[in-house]
């Protein structure tokens, strides 16, 4: 029998903390292995998602009712916050069934002390309501526990973008992900998989920004035969625009360094029309096979993925022997918070410093593999300045060899030219309602 959905929540947000896990997998074993109906799935991700994204502002919310308390287990804080995220924030569940159902899970997994606790909390905040923003003094306090982002992150933001420009980012970074996906052009067109789509009940509207991508308004993807039969590819609609920026041709050779799990992979391979050869590098077995399922999938057959640690890619292949090169570096993730809020929780200013190190390493192995003439792409999924632009110019200016690209500008979707900057595009959250992305285009002097 498969579990209540709001028991399976708190074990995802448990998990979650305990094992520093990303939430999406976690959240996503949880639903296949409880093979919860598409509503339950819904609701558990609501919840979970929900209660990760809000997670400083409902622990600010519980403060003045739980400080007496010396300790909490962390089970009970976490079936709190999970009540007051519904409290708040959800309007279909009236409040006693949400302090009725709370009170049962604490009696199941405590003692008769813990859920008398849980009660009184949850009847409390019923009666007396929750505690005000408004009186906190300090805008950028009360900006991080309102989109509930650790201070330190959102005063990196302001010192880089301005107040403004992060509240913005802030705020959208709380609001739901819609799942979005890229037509397989090679294969089909867009029109045919939204009606195909419509047939199996999943409604779609086609993407005001990228022309081979759509939204999805109602269902999910990938339980749809459009995607069984590699007619599309789950990809967000900022990461789509990479293949445009590598633009590959008919015929090439390709290199993309951290591959996995492929959609930008695949994306170029079907922009060269099933031709030339895409070598696709991760550091790991199960990434490497998760490329391979997806390119069959897809139908795809130019693409050789293969397990390498792509800090030594200059000793596996010969020097100026690739046409484009793709260097999607590993990152922060600051730019993904809607699909893994749990990121913002975890990583510090010291994982800045050290993911900065690996970038530049990447590009600098990557550059002696690139024909005179071709192109070398950097990519990341964070918006933080100091991976973006400070890594290209260091790039640029240990690399004269290397210019910036500035033909991009033709080269992308015309709703993506607005955040076109010379050589590199910067996408925040709230310019497409997507994910924050940064891309920079270099190439090889002749």
């Amino acid at each position: 029998m498969s579990k209540k959905v709001r028991e399976a929540a708190l074990d995802v947000l448990e998990f979650v903390e305990k094992n520093g896990a990303y939430s999406n997998l976690v959240l996503n074993n949880t639903i296949n292995k409880n093979k919860y109906s598409s509503m339950d799935a819904a609701l558990l991700t609501e919840l979970c998602y929900g209660t990760l994204q809000r997670q400083l502002t409902l622990d600010f919310f519980l403060n003045p009712f739980i400080k007496k308390q010396k300790r909490i287990d962390s089970w009970v804080r976490q079936l709190l916050r999970l009540s007051v995220y519904q409290m708040v924030y959800l309007d279909k569940i009236p409040d006693h069934a949400i302090i009725n159902e709370a009170v049962q899970i604490a009696k199941k997994r405590g003692n008769k002390g813990i859920s008398g606790f849980v009660n009184g909390v949850l009847r409390s905040i019923q009666r007396e309501g929750v505690p005000p923003l408004a009186p906190i003094q300090d805008s950028t306090e009360r900006l991080s526990i309102e989109t509930s982002h650790p201070k330190w992150l959102v005063e990196r933001w302001v010192q880089q973008y301005g107040f403004d420009k992060t509240k913005q980012m802030c705020e959208e970074n709380v609001r739901p992900a819609k799942q979005t996906a890229r037509i397989n052009e090679w294969k089909t067109n867009i029109d045919y998989v939204i009606e195909s789509l419509g047939k199996e009940g999943i409604s779609v509207e086609k993407s005001s920004s990228i022309p081979v991508a759509v939204k999805a308004n109602k269902g999910n993807f990938v339980h749809s035969l459009a995607f069984q039969n590699g007619l599309l590819t789950i990809q967000d609609e900022s990461s789509m625009i990479v293949a445009y920026v590598v633009a590959p041709e008919k015929g090439e050779k390709i290199l993309d360094a951290c591959a996995a799990p492929g959609g930008k992979t695949t994306h170029m391979a079907e922009r060269m029309e099933n031709t030339g050869e895409i070598i696709a590098l991760d550091l790991h077995e199960h990434k490497v096979k998760l490329i391979n399922q997806n390119a069959a999938r897809l139908g795809l057959t130019n693409i050789r993925a293969k397990q390498t640690d792509s800090r030594q890619m200059g000793t596996h292949f010969e020097k100026e022997s690739f046409d484009r090169i793709l260097v999607d570096a590993p990152c922060s993730g600051f730019g993904v918070l809607k699909r893994k809020p749990d990121v913002k929780y975890t990583k510090t200013e010291k994982d800045i410093k050290n993911l900065t190190k690996l970038q530049l390493e990447l590009l600098n192995q990557a550059a002696p593999l690139v024909k005179p003439g071709g192109i070398l792409v950097y990519s990341t999924c964070t918006v933080d300045q100091d991976e973006n632009q400070s890594v290209t110019e260091k790039f640029l200016a240990e690399h004269p060899d290397f210019a910036g690209d500035e033909t991009i500008y033709k080269r992308v979707p015309q709703a993506i030219r607005p955040f076109v900057h010379h050589h590199e595009i910067e996408i925040l959250p709230q310019y497409l309602k997507s994910d924050g992305f940064y891309i920079a285009c270099f190439q090889k002097k002749v």
